[in-house]
């Protein structure tokens, strides 16, 4: 685990908290490792966690599968990231989604009921820890509500567009790569795969955009 603690100190949950403290918490928090290969399940639908989660190595995706087979990408999680927090709860409720593994990937579980709780030796970041936490639960609900603002689009093109001003945001350019393929990209923007890069298709055609696999650069239309 102590190989992990300088990813650690780059994450939300331990923000402002030393190298030094970050090992010492870690019984303190009854933290473990666990390892999966890709395409392994972390977590199934319906089951019931206990743990907040941190990735420190691979990729992740949050998804759903109806009984028809179709799939929605609710969120990817990528390394130093923290899921699960929104499953805290005094009355425990079950997962509505599922954890998958798309490269292999190591995670890191810390027991939310000893983050929660003061320990015994009164760690002088707990306090912190909590802050943090509750900072990162905001954080991803502000996330959430971007991502509602991209599916509630009626086409296509308009769900294209949000997503990929926000993605240019993001990264200060409106050159940018994009963490998701084609199928991945139509399956968290909801829509059809063929109907999504067909669009894209239209848009490069009409000079509002080019790219190549997940690279994208957004143009300026000249009129």
């Amino acid at each position: 685990m102590k190989n992990f603690i300088s990813i650690l100190k780059k994450t939300q949950l331990f923000s402002g908290v030393e190298e030094k403290e970050i090992e010492s918490m870690l019984a303190c928090l009854n933290t473990s490792v666990q390892e999966y290969k890709k395409g392994e399940y972390l977590i199934q639908s319906g089951e019931y966690i206990n743990n907040v989660m941190i990735l420190v190595k691979g990729r992740l995706h949050i998804q759903n599968d109806d009984y028809l087979g179709n799939r929605i990408i609710i969120n990817q999680i990528s390394v130093g990231e923290m899921f699960g927090e929104s499953y805290i709860s005094n009355n425990y409720v079950a997962i509505t989604h599922d954890v998958l593994a798309v490269e292999d990937s190591t995670v890191m579980f810390f027991d939310v009921d000893r983050i929660m709780t003061s320990c015994s030796s009164a760690c002088s970041f707990h306090l912190l820890v909590i802050k943090n936490l509750f900072n990162a639960i905001s954080e991803k609900n502000r996330r959430l509500v971007g991502k509602i603002n991209h599916i509630s689009k009626r086409t296509i093109r308009e769900k294209l567009i949000s997503y990929l001003s926000e993605q240019s945001k993001i990264n200060n350019s409106m050159y940018f790569s994009i963490p998701f393929n084609r199928q991945q990209l139509a399956d968290f923007l909801s829509v059809d795969r063929s109907a999504l890069s067909n669009e894209l298709c239209k848009m490069r055609n009409e000079g509002l955009l080019e790219f190549e696999k997940n690279q994208f650069k957004l143009l300026i239309k000249r009129g």
